[in-house]
Order: structure tokens, then sequence, then C-alpha cells
């Protein structure tokens, strides 16, 4: 009777393991000095908590080259957003009140990382960029919720 409790136990608690495991996904997504990001597309599930890390693998000071990841809106127009972010350095390069970001790193730095954590949104496909001025023509992909 206890080997069957212990195993009993042992199956729940694997069970729950991994239910907890598919709550929580870890990202991490490099930039580098060429103005590229290591990841063109990203997947997750609806209500997933994300937990995404910003690595600037390269040597540029952030005034010269900082990266930011910025998870758009769905339907948010990257050019015209990028051009009003380019108006935002004294926020980061994130417009003040916008309603077209969902979430957004701090901006960085060679060598430096970031990261934050939030709720994967809804099914679709969302856009992701560099809102450093000019780069999210090159900095760009696709967050894709499943």
């Amino acid at each position: 009777m206890r080997l069957l409790l212990s195993i009993l136990t042992i199956f729940t608690l694997a069970f729950t393991s991994t239910a907890t495991a598919q709550d929580k996904v870890e990202i991490t997504i490099e930039g580098n000095d060429r103005m590229q990001f290591n990841l063109n597309e990203i997947k997750v599930e609806a209500g997933q908590t994300v937990v995404l890390t910003l690595k600037h693998v390269g040597k540029l000071p952030k005034a010269a080259m900082g990266h930011n990841w910025v998870l758009l809106t769905k339907g948010t127009d990257i050019n015209t957003f990028g051009a009003e972010a380019s108006k935002a350095a004294d926020n980061g390069y994130i417009p003040k009140g916008t309603e077209k970001v969902i979430v957004a790193t701090d901006l960085i730095g060679g060598g430096q990382e970031t990261t934050i954590e939030f709720t994967a949104p809804e099914k679709g496909t969302y856009d992701y960029i560099c809102s450093f001025p000019g780069h999210y023509a090159m900095m760009k992909g696709k967050f894709i919720v499943e």
C-alpha cells in the first residue's frame, strides 16, 4: 500500500511540474551591432507567462546602437510606429501614452541584458521590433500566439 501511495505521489508531482512548466516559457533573444535579432519568430501559447531576456551581444554603447524589444498590438503599422518612436528619445524610444505597445524592454547597450515578464496575449500574430531610430526596418519579427 505504501508503495502504491508513493508511486501515485510521484506521478502527481510529475504531472504538476509538467503543467507548471507549460504555463511559463523562457525566451532569450539577442541583438547585435549589425542591427539584427537572432530570432525572427517566437511562438508561445495564449495566456502563458513569458519571461523574455534581451541580450545585446555587441560592443557599441546605448547612445550609438541601443536595442530594445517592443511587442506591438495587432495591426500596428511598423513604419508609422517607428517614425513616432524615433521622436521619443526621452522615453527609450517608446512614445508616451501609446496604446500600440503591449510590452517593451528597457533600451540597452553593448554587453548588457534586460528581462521582462508578461502574459501572452490572445491568439494571433503580432509584430515585434527594436524601436531605436531606424532599427525597426531590420530588427523585427513575428510573435505567434497559438
